[in-house]
């Protein structure tokens, strides 16, 4: 069987919970709109290689970071800082609910299988 399906199926939870929780803590559509693509800067690393380029782009795109943010803005009591992380793990999931996985040895090759044009 295909585990894939069971990752991606899970990221569309994750990708629902977020959105969810980022509407409870109030954040507005501006907000979600301007956050949702900053993690991909961190694709800028291919100008660099395929390494630095996988390395950047996994490291912006773990589920550990977005938490850890949630996580600090709850103790503190920064909504602005758990709205961020939730529209940081929004976007994580998304990308993994479509496929974009963490990359491999290319930005195709990813822990999902193959994106794009010929997958």
């Amino acid at each position: 069987m295909d585990t894939r399906w069971f990752l991606r199926a899970e990221a569309v939870a994750i990708a629902l919970a977020a959105l969810a929780g980022y509407r409870w803590a109030g954040g507005g559509l501006l907000l979600l709109l301007v956050l949702f693509f900053a993690p991909d800067v961190a694709a800028a690393g291919y100008l660099l290689g395929d390494a630095v380029g996988a390395f950047t782009y996994n490291l912006a795109h773990l589920y550990a970071w977005p938490l850890a943010l949630i996580g600090l803005g709850l103790y503190a009591g920064e909504t602005l800082a758990v709205q961020g992380g939730l529209v940081w793990l929004f976007h994580v999931a998304f990308d993994r609910s479509i496929g974009y996985g963490l990359k491999q040895e290319s930005f195709r090759e990813t822990h999902l299988g193959r994106i794009g044009r010929g997958s």
